[in-house]
């Protein structure tokens, strides 16, 4: 049961992807040249990406955390500029820190980031996308120990959050869609706290098979009306990207749309407003950029791990709320925090 003294477990995760931060730094530093580049004068971000041939993805994960340091900032022109501590790590400053952060250069993941940036991703597309499906090929989430490794790897950061973005989204009576659902504990918490709801879990087949076992555990754990979770829900085996979706009355895409690049994340969302029933809701939970794309930095760091090991990075909430309003639902403005840096956003159908 969620308590609001829970502790929030963030700065775990935040030390856990810092390195991925770091690897960005001594990249922009000492191979991309970004700080030597913007001493001549602030440039924008078109600009900024043709100098250094980026694509749209690495220069919105490399850019944003460089703000996140507080290296970068944006002028009145919404022109990137370097700050009076990022002068401190370009040539031209009598006294910087270029030497020591060039210590790190020849660092292997640095060296790894600085291909992935010039390529949008590894050379080798499958060591990028280790738990995504890649083009009409099979998921590699279809691989049974892939899958059981990664949805018990995940299954503590659900455990912790479930309750309380179950306490969070609206208490109604309906049915709850949860696409690429993993471990199931966001369904099994918030029909916990519906008690005449249903849902469907949508996933692949191998990654439904440790949801059920997890399932069986939910239901004897004691907890009053636990126990008749089990017959609520349906497990869905199928493609979120190709099949049909069943009709519902709420849809909830929790960790979802930063593993996918902007044009799938559009897609998405419009497959999900077309099986969301009128006066239904679409929820994401995430860990969102600041509309402002400068921070913050534990999403930064966030969307740079995800850069290296999917095929998409965080995005702000103003560009979810354009993929909403595209696919003709209206978002609200409400920003609901849970914890480990994540929160929820909403649009209603």
């Amino acid at each position: 049961m969620f308590s609001t003294t829970q502790l929030d477990l963030a700065p775990i995760t935040r030390h856990l992807r810092a390195m991925y931060g770091s690897r960005l730094l001594v990249a922009a530093v000492c191979h991309v040249g970004v700080f030597d580049t913007l001493a001549n004068g602030p440039l924008s971000l078109d600009e900024l990406r043709q100098q250094f041939d980026l694509a749209e993805r690495p220069a919105m994960v490399l850019f944003p955390a460089l703000c996140a340091m507080e290296l970068l900032d944006y002028d009145e022109s919404n022109r990137l500029r370097i700050t009076d501590l990022g002068r401190y790590i370009t040539q031209r400053s009598a006294i910087n820190l270029v030497g020591y952060v060039g210590l790190e250069k020849d660092d292997a993941g640095v060296l790894e980031m600085v291909s992935r940036l010039q390529n949008d991703g590894p050379l080798d597309a499958a060591d990028g996308i280790t738990y995504v499906k890649e083009g009409n090929g099979p998921s590699p989430m279809d691989d049974p120990d892939l899958a059981r490794t990664l949805t018990l790897g995940l299954a503590g950061r659900a455990r912790h959050l479930s309750p309380i973005v179950a306490a969070t989204m609206s208490q109604r009576d309906g049915h709850l869609l949860d696409v690429a659902g993993g471990t199931g504990y966001y369904t099994y918490e918030w029909l916990l706290a519906n008690p005449d709801s249903t849902a469907t879990i949508l996933d692949r087949p191998a990654v439904l098979a440790v949801a059920a076992e997890l399932l069986d555990e939910f239901c004897q754990s004691g907890r009053p009306g636990a126990d008749s979770v089990k017959e609520r829900v349906t497990f869905l085996p199928g493609d979120m990207l190709t099949d049909e979706l069943p009709q519902t009355d709420i849809l909830l895409a929790a960790s979802l749309l930063h593993d996918w690049p902007t044009p799938t994340c559009q897609v998405l969302v419009n497959r999900f407003a077309t099986a969301i029933r009128p006066g239904g809701e679409l929820w994401v939970h995430d860990t969102f950029l600041n509309d402002t794309l400068d921070g913050p930095l534990a999403a930064t760091d966030y969307s740079a791990a995800l850069f290296w090991g999917t095929k998409g990075r965080l995005y702000s909430r103003a560009e979810h709320r354009a993929w909403f309003t595209q696919a003709g639902l209206t978002p609200t403005a409400d920003n609901l925090p849970t914890q480990m840096d994540y929160s929820l956003i909403w649009a209603r159908k």
